[in-house]
């Protein structure tokens, strides 16, 4: 008999850095979830950023009860308490921890209160009018830079932090330089997870796959073979209306004839 899977606490994590890399997946919806957590992923993390990303949460911890879950939070955060009052309700409804990548000053008021904060370094999607998209860390005064933001993170009590599109011998170096787990995306293998979104590993786009990626299904080709299935059925539907193939007799509920002619005798 299979013992019950553990839900990993914060605890836990910072036990095992340094030990082994932890899998880690975005998930999108509670079927991912579920799938995720019956894989046996480490992590998961998923958007509590939009009304309807809010309303779903439940769902996807009610899919997997014994996961660890880091939600996102909202991009363009007002104050440290619409922060900290999106993040109590997060956890209320079963995260694990938040995401956050505003100021240090909101983070680190966060953690004040004691919630756990991801915060964000490296390629930053909601920060990249200041980057453009690539690689981040490649010369050395942005490998400083990457350093310092590092240390900022961790001085304002984040327990973790995600290392996004950073050269891997660099990211090895930094996670060995903190207490922070460095959560990898496109990071190389020397942080403490491996992170990766679910869109990528099941090919769930159409966009080209990014380079630090890898598809491991193609669901975008089954959802296109799938419309077309769609579009098929419900043409052949209406030339079966149009020419009267359908419905068929088989599609029909029949009355006794006696009672029809009663009723008709009856309302004539």
């Amino acid at each position: 008999m299979l013992r019950p899977r553990k839900k990993h606490t914060i605890y836990d994590l910072q036990q095992m850095k340094g030990k082994r890399c932890l899998t880690h997946i975005h998930v999108k919806s509670p079927e991912e979830a579920a799938a995720a957590e019956e894989a046996g992923v480490d992590l998961m993390s998923c958007s509590f950023d939009s009304s309807e990303a809010q309303a779903s949460f439940p769902k996807i911890v009610e899919a997997a009860p014994n996961s660890f879950i880091s939600c996102a939070t909202p991009h363009g955060l007002a104050s440290s308490d619409e922060a900290i009052r999106i993040a109590f309700s997060a956890m209320e409804l079963g995260a694990s921890s938040v995401y956050c990548s505003c100021s240090l000053k909101i983070i680190e008021n966060m953690a004040n209160e004691r919630i756990p904060v991801v915060g964000h370094i490296g390629l930053v999607p909601r920060h990249v009018t200041w980057t453009n998209y690539r690689a981040i860390g490649k010369t050395s005064d942005e490998a400083r830079r990457l350093y310092k933001q590092m240390k900022e993170l961790e001085d304002a009590g984040a327990y973790a932090a995600e290392l996004e599109v950073v050269p891997h011998q660099l990211a090895s170096f930094l996670s060995s330089k903190t207490k922070m787990l460095l959560m990898s995306l496109g990071s190389g293998t020397g942080c403490d997870t491996q992170f990766l979104f679910s869109c990528d590993i099941l090919g769930d786009y159409e966009e080209r796959i990014p380079r630090h990626a890898k598809a491991y299904r193609d669901f975008q080709s089954e959802r296109n073979r799938l419309q077309k299935e769609r579009v098929d059925a419900f043409r052949e539907y209406i030339d079966e209306v149009n020419s009267g193939a359908f419905p068929a007799n088989t599609n029909l509920i029949e009355m006794d004839q006696v009672i029809l002619d009663e009723i008709q005798k009856e309302f004539e």
